[in-house]
């Protein structure tokens, strides 16, 4: 088990190479992203996801078993560094952090993967996200998906990558949870219509409310873009159509509410 190092200086290179997984770019060439939080990092280390190195600072630790974490961490063979306050400020993230903060390797699945659902459930239920522009949106959407029991999450035609840290904090670590691919829509659409799986989508353009619809057998459901909702390439292709009843003036949902309710 490797030893715990100390780091006092901001100019240290470890810290510098970690701050950079802030920007999308260095995320995609690297293949690394940023996960910080107790829950988050648990989440992580629970799943085997590969944990490269582990950023401390005790003095903010909130008393959650942080220490046990750690060790099992080090027992997977991370690198731990012990940072002081104003160290630890440079790579955080959070209005109050909690002291742990990780560079961890991404996880690339494809739909390929997700095939490998279709033999052991006899109705699974998948969740398409398109061009979906907020990190925290998706986020949320992700957190709906692991409390509902959805069997993988398609995200399709990225606005906001899966590893951005507000998708990851949002999502209160589910990220590690659920199988989640980045698709383009046209290789999902062949991907679901090969594997018989039912395309349900949203729009206030039909008369259909979502709990009237027949949902039984597999079921894609898909959500849109924020401002402007699915496109006419999802909505064309859907199998089903279905509206959420708005009682009020507004007209729409948020995303990841209009998401937490159709799932």
């Amino acid at each position: 088990m490797k030893p715990i190092l100390e780091i006092t200086s901001l100019q240290n290179p470890k810290i510098k190479t970690a701050s950079k997984l802030f920007d999308r770019r260095d995320r995609d060439q690297t293949g690394l992203f940023l996960v910080e939080g107790y829950r988050e990092l648990k989440r992580a280390a629970d799943k085997n996801s590969k944990i490269i190195t582990l950023f401390i600072c005790p003095e903010l630790f909130l008393g959650e078993n942080e220490n046990a974490l750690i060790e099992q961490i080090r027992l997977k063979g991370s690198d731990v560094f012990l940072c002081d306050k104003k160290v630890f400020s440079k790579l955080s993230y959070r209005d109050r952090p909690d002291g742990l903060i990780a560079v961890v390797k991404q996880m690339k699945l494809s739909l390929s993967d997700l095939s490998n659902t279709l033999g052991k459930k006899k109705n699974p239920v998948f969740l398409v996200a398109e061009s979906i522009e907020k990190p925290g949106n998706l986020g949320t959407i992700l957190r709906s998906c692991d409390a509902t029991g959805v069997d993988g999450v398609i995200v399709c035609d990225r606005c906001t990558d899966i590893y951005n840290p507000n998708v990851v904090r949002a999502s209160v670590g589910t990220l590690f949870t659920l199988p989640v691919v980045e698709a383009t829509s046209s290789e999902t659409l062949s991907w679901l219509k090969e594997n018989n799986i039912q395309i349900l989508s949203s729009t206030p353009n039909t008369d259909v409310e979502y709990t009237d619809a027949d949902l039984s057998g597999p079921v894609a459901v898909v959500v849109g873009t924020e401002q402007l909702g699915l496109s006419d390439t999802w909505l064309n292709q859907a199998d089903l159509k279905v509206r959420i009843p708005m009682m009020g003036v507004a007209d729409s949902l948020n995303v990841a509410t209009a998401t937490t309710l159709l799932l």
